[in-house]
This record gives structure tokens, sequence and C-alpha cells, in this order.
């Protein structure tokens, strides 16, 4: 029988005396479909709560972040689907949020992704250059690794992926310790160059949580976000309110799909806790406000923690903006299919940006972002070339559902809203735990 500490237990009960209370409503708003949660205030509970809506693929329009600096807080979300629409869902919606929320077991580390059991994890880092993905699929191809899962994003000249990978034969995880020793030597070799010592890690599937923050998590801790060059894209302030002990984060830039999950998740992993906030879209623009904390309860003391803040959220929202032409692969799956299609793209002329890999009853269903090797938009004749070989069935070009970040110009222009402050009086209005709030679709 397992056996709880004592502070386990308490939790566990505490949790299950406060479970969070989620109301998932169409008819109030004409717009958008409501969705509020209201819990016991836990640190990470409300990037639970935004995991969950971006997993279920729904756009957050606008919301409010509530808390009485105690105990208990209050998330109120306007979400729709990726065509501006209510949610038709609205029931499964629920549900997963219930799921995500519950306090049905003690906290464990999360699923490592959908297919992780039964998989092992490799967790690459290092310096990009074209045809980098190209030669990692090649190396896991000759080491009869059969690539199940997979996500990579380039930033700032560096490259971070999670592979899921399997014995291409028997079709068991790969835990023989002189293979495991082969794969990272030859994967090594590939992340080669760069001023910053590439790694390969072999990890355990289910300790890696979700997905998309623990890409985050690798380019923080590889340092990107304080080593880029590049003029960030992205409107970051971080200001002090002396008065009542919190640091006030503002973020303007264009809006797009799990941009609140990127900018919540960003601060939940340095560690700061968010007391209130609010956040809303104006056509494609979107512009957001957080009032927080560190988790030791005091705001940020200085001036060199005020640009780590500020440099990590810009990366955070930048690294995911999908750049270049995005291709959908959808074909049966057979030994080395990622080293061969990434091979047609590499002789011809392009670099992988973004990939996410997926593999369903012998189905791979992948998408890729793809630039000229120096990140320019793809010569249409060359992604026909590249469609034409691979199968016109089986690859096709899918319009973005969401423009990319501005312009330098664009983005110039945005960026005097993007680094304001919001009405603080209108904030704390809009916070207050009010019937005509949750019943208000303004």
């Amino acid at each position: 029988m397992e056996r709880y500490h004592p502070s386990e237990v308490y939790e566990l009960f505490v949790r299950h005396m406060n479970t969070p209370r989620v109301v998932v409503d169409s008819g109030v708003c004409a717009t958008a479909t409501l969705v509020q949660v209201h819990s016991a205030r836990k640190h990470g509970m409300l990037l639970e709560a935004v995991a969950a809506l971006s997993e279920h693929g729904v756009c957050v329009r606008k919301g409010y972040i509530s808390s009485d600096d105690g105990r208990w807080f209050m998330d109120v979300f306007h979400v729709t689907d990726a065509a501006g629409r209510k949610v038709a869902d609205a029931d499964a919606l629920l549900a997963r949020l219930e799921s995500s929320l519950s306090a049905e077991a003690l906290p464990r580390a999360a699923a490592g992704g959908p297919a992780a059991e039964g998989l092992t994890l490799l967790e690459l880092v290092g310096a990009d250059r074209p045809g980098l993905l190209s030669e990692v699929f090649a190396v896991l191809h000759d080491l009869r690794c059969n690539t199940v899962e997979a996500r990579a994003w380039t930033h700032g000249g560096r490259v971070a992926a999670l592979v899921f990978v399997r014995d291409e034969e028997t079709g068991a995880p790969i835990d023989d310790a002189a293979r495991v020793r082969r794969i990272e030597s030859r994967l090594r070799h590939v992340l080669r160059g760069g001023a910053r010592c590439a790694r390969t890690v072999l990890a355990d599937p289910s300790a890696a949580g979700n997905l998309d923050r623990r890409l985050h998590q690798l380019l923080n801790e590889d340092g990107e976000a304080d080593s880029r060059g590049a003029a960030p894209m992205t409107a970051v302030a971080v200001q002090d309110w002396g008065e009542r002990g919190y640091s006030v984060v503002t973020v303007g830039c264009r809006d797009r799909p799990k941009l609140l999950f990127d900018v919540v998740c960003t601060l939940t992993d340095l560690d700061y806790v968010v007391y209130h906030g609010t956040f809303d879209t104006d056509g494609d623009h979107a512009q957001q406000e957080f009032y927080i904390r560190r988790s030791d309860g005091r705001p940020i003391s200085s001036e060199a923690e005020r640009q780590h803040v500020i440099r990590c959220l810009q990366a955070a929202i930048e690294r995911r903006a999908s750049e270049g032409v995005r291709l959908e692969l959808r074909i049966s799956d057979r030994r080395g299919l990622l080293a061969y299609v990434t091979r047609v793209f590499r002789e011809n002329g392009l670099s992988v940006t973004h990939a996410e890999i997926t593999t369903r009853d012998d189905m791979a269903m992948n998408v890729f972002h793809v630039t000229d090797v120096a990140g320019r938009p793809a010569d249409p004749k060359t992604i026909d070339e590249v469609i034409q070989r691979i199968g016109t069935e089986s690859l096709r070009v899918d319009e973005e559902r969401w423009p990319r970040l501005c312009s330098a110009e664009g983005d110039a222009a945005g960026r005097g809203g993007g680094g304001g402050l919001f009405s603080l009086g209108s904030l704390v209005k809009k916070n207050l735990f009010s019937l005509g709030l949750i019943r208000s679709c303004s």
C-alpha cells in the first residue's frame, strides 16, 4: 500500500475541500463562451486553467483575474474557437477543465505527451542552423529509433526539441545503456556549434509535463532569452505599484493562439504569482496587464530582475510566432518518413523553424513551418516543387489562421500602447467579484 507524508495528506484534504468550481456558459455573451473558475488559490492553478483552455484549442479573447490576496481567486475567460465563434462543445470544454483542475490525486508529474507510455524522451538543445532537424531525424533513423512524437522550436539562433522515440523493430522503449550512450554521442555531434555547449538528455517521458512549457523551460535554461541580439518585436513593460507591494507587467503585441499561456507559463516558471490581471483583444492586437509578486510575497526589487522578466516574456511570446509557410503532412507512417521529408526540405533550400510531429493509428500528422535558409519567406515555386515531390495528396500549404507578428514598422507604431498601463481604477473595478462582471459581455 502506498504511503504519503502527512503534509501531502493534508494538502490533498484541503484541495478536496476546495475543489475548483468551473462554469462554462454560452448563453451570457453574444460573441463568446464565458468560462469562470473559482477556487482556493494555489501557485500554478492559473497556469493549469490556461493550459487546459489551450489544449482544448480555444482562443482567449478577453478575461479577468482577481484574488483577495489571501486563499481565493476568480478567473473569468471569454473564449472562442479558432474561427472566432462560440465554442460548440461547451460540455467537453467543461469536462476538460474539471479534469485538469480536479484534486482526485496527490500532485504527480503530468503525462509527457499523448503517447508517452512506452516511449523514450530525448531533450535536445543547441545552436540552430539550416538543415539541423533533417540531420537529427537522419541520425535517429540510422540508429533504428522510430520517432512517434516531437516538437521543435527555433529562436534567437538556438533550437529546442522534445523527441519521443521507441525501438524501430520491437516498439519498446530504448533503455540499453550502451545504445543510449551511442544515441547521445551522435546527437551531441549533430548539435555542435555555437558559443554555448549543446546538450542531449534522455529523460523519463512521464516527467516532461506540458510539452510547450518544457520547450520554454529548455530555452530559458539555455539562456536564449538573455543572449538575443535582435531588437524585440513585443512591447513589455514592468513597473512598480509600491504602495500595494505589486509589480505591474503590461504586454502589447499581435494576438495569436496560446498567447496567454506563454505569458502565464513564463511568469509561473520565473516564480511569480499573479494576483490580479486583465487581458483583451482589439482586432488582431492583444493587451495584457498583470499585478504580480514573487512567491515569497515581494515585488520585483532590482533593475536587473526587471530587465530579466522583460526579456523572458518577449522571448516566450516571440519564439512561438509561426514564421514561414505552414505545411501540413498527413500520410501513412513508414520507416524513415521524417528523415526523408526533412531531407527534401533541406535539398530544396528550406529551413524548418517550427515542427510538431504526431503519430496516431499508423498515420503521421505533422506540421512544419519553413523559410528559406536565410530566414526569408520561401519561394512559392520551391514550395510547389516540394509538394510535388512528397505528394500532393499528402502535403499541403495551410493558410495562416492567424497573421504573423507585425513588421518592424507596424510594431514600432504599435508600441506606444504596449508600454503604457491600464487605468488602475478600471482594473480594480473590473476585478471585483460582481455578478455584473460575470453576466456582462462588455
